[in-house]
């Protein structure tokens, strides 16, 4: 790789960090590329993507974005998984390693929080974006089919007592 080339890179990651919510650091040592081949479908399943770079050139792309408190992350056979959905990246990469131990969550960052491992275990546990967003179109429509119930529930009592009395001088007679 020459320096033009590592310069796009480092380019190409810091708009990746400015254009993200979220980036979980990973160790993926041992990892087969059937292994990463799951991993990166899976990621792109949850709204989230997964690199692997180097990790010089990372921490150099860092500088001056809302993550740069992670760079020292960047050691060894570092992988990130990073997302516009704050946990996305997160809950996807915590999935993952609890099936294969080979990917190992070491930290990561939400803005300019940066996250340990375990923080990161808890922020896996939230709902996703749009688990929220059917809740609450869930909670707008109960109101709704509430009121419909009712608005039919006088008309049904109703019916039911002409009903009753019809019953009851069909058998009088």
């Amino acid at each position: 790789m020459d320096r033009s080339e590592k310069e796009q890179l480092v380019a190409s990651l810091k708009d990746t960090f400015n254009e993200t919510n979220i980036v979980v650091v990973t160790h993926y040592s041992g990892l087969t590329v059937a292994e990463m081949g799951d991993l990166r479908d899976r990621m792109r399943e949850a709204g989230a993507k997964f690199k692997v770079t180097k990790n010089r050139l990372t921490r150099l792309a860092l500088e001056g974005t809302q993550f740069q408190g992670i760079s020292d992350l960047f050691t060894g056979p570092t992988a990130m998984a990073y997302s516009e959905d704050p946990v996305a990246a997160a809950k996807a990469a915590v999935e993952f390693s609890k099936k294969n131990d080979k990917l190992v969550v070491l930290g990561g960052a939400m803005g300019e929080q940066s996250l340990d491992a375990n923080e990161v275990k808890a922020l896996a546990t939230l709902p996703s974006l749009d688990e929220l967003r059917a809740k609450i179109v869930g909670m707008l429509n109960t109101p709704a089919t509430r009121i419909a119930g009712v608005l039919q529930a006088p008309g049904g009592q109703v019916a039911r007592v002409i009903s009753a009395y019809g019953a009851s001088e069909g058998e009088a007679a």
